[in-house]
């Protein structure tokens, strides 16, 4: 019988993957909350294939020992790949696939709605409710309709982000290298990454963290920006220079940030720090700020997303075992993305 092993399948995930296993009674799925690692490759022994998530790198040694457990069948649940080591993947003849598109509208739909709040000062007000300070001013907020809206990468998420965006009557354009010709055609583009910082009140990141984009929110490119500027980031930790972020925040030239990934979150988030010593003070600084929105990596987490990671990673998985394409294969040229 075909068997697939999962890793780091968490609560929230097993009902998806029970309705899968309901769904394909005639292959073996068995599962374990740990993540997969040179000590928990073993686990894998016996199966044809593996289904994986996690935010630690797959390295050679993790590679290596999932292959002398005899698996070389990988499925992602989640889109980014640059944690894995490509040379030895290919090395060892490992095909992969990841969920490049499970649910857009998520991941849009936080950036908009803290965009939003940020606008409109919703924690500062939150928190002067919270002591029963009832007194409007000075918390005044910024209606939406009245910025231009930036949307650096305008892909599957950034064009979701663009209508949302629209449909509160803001004037939107965007940059990308890779352009869409129909949004080319309806003229949402600009030259260059300056000119929308020039022009936009708010920023917002949909770009993959490549070497290219790596810091690409940087001092250098604060400066360009507007005074008063909002910053959205809920796509990659590494596209923003948080240090450079805080400057900018301390000198009043950036008005809010949105942060859902953190440079420095792997070990951070996802865990419960409550009553321990947080073991980032810059992190600290930043969730105790008023004009900061700080979620944990959280925008891709509805029921909607997680359903689809888990149902289309198993897809992906059986469909290699049997030797058929794939919905969503990864290049392992390092060079492709």
């Amino acid at each position: 019988m075909t068997k697939i092993f999962a890793y780091a399948i968490r609560k929230d995930e097993e009902p998806f993957l029970n309705e899968w296993k309901d769904a394909h009674k005639d292959i073996e799925v068995e599962y374990t909350d740990k993540l997969l690692a040179p000590e928990t490759a073993k686990l894998a022994k016996g199966a044809d294939g593996v289904v994986v998530y996690q935010q630690l790198d797959y390295t050679p040694e993790t590679l290596q020992a999932l292959a002398d457990a005899g698996v070389t069948k990988m499925s992602l649940r989640n889109v980014g790949v640059d944690n894995i080591d490509m040379d030895k993947a290919k090395e060892l003849g490992f095909e992969i696939t990841n969920v490049p598109v499970y649910s857009p509208d998520a991941i849009a739909e936080h950036a908009a709605i803290q965009a939003a709040r940020v606008l409109r000062q919703d924690k500062r007000m939150d928190e002067k409710m919270a002591k029963r300070d009832l007194r409007w001013a000075p918390t005044i907020g910024r209606e939406v309709r009245d910025q231009v809206v930036g949307v650096v990468g305008t892909g599957h998420i950034g064009q979701v982000f663009m209508k949302i965006m629209e449909g509160f009557g803001a004037k939107v354009i965007a940059y990308d290298i890779f352009k869409n010709p129909e949004l080319e055609k309806k003229g949402y583009y600009v030259d260059s990454l300056d000119d929308l910082y020039k022009q936009a009140d708010v920023i917002s990141l949909h770009v993959p963290d490549v070497p290219a984009n790596v810091h690409m929110i940087n001092d250098e490119s604060i400066a360009k920006m507007k005074d008063g500027v909002v910053i959205v980031n809920c796509s990659r930790g590494p596209l923003v220079d948080t240090d450079a972020v805080i400057r900018g925040l301390d000198s009043g030239k950036i008005f809010g940030f949105v942060m859902d990934t953190y440079e420095g979150e792997v070990g951070v988030f996802n865990e419960d720090w409550e009553g321990k010593e947080f073991p980032d003070a810059r992190l600290a600084d930043l969730i105790d700020r008023p004009n900061v929105l700080v979620t944990p990596h959280t925008a891709f987490y509805t029921t909607h997303a997680v359903r689809n990671m888990v149902t289309k990673a198993f897809d992906n998985n059986l469909k290699m075992i049997n030797g058929e394409k794939p919905d969503s294969p990864v290049a392992l040229d390092k060079n492709k993305f």
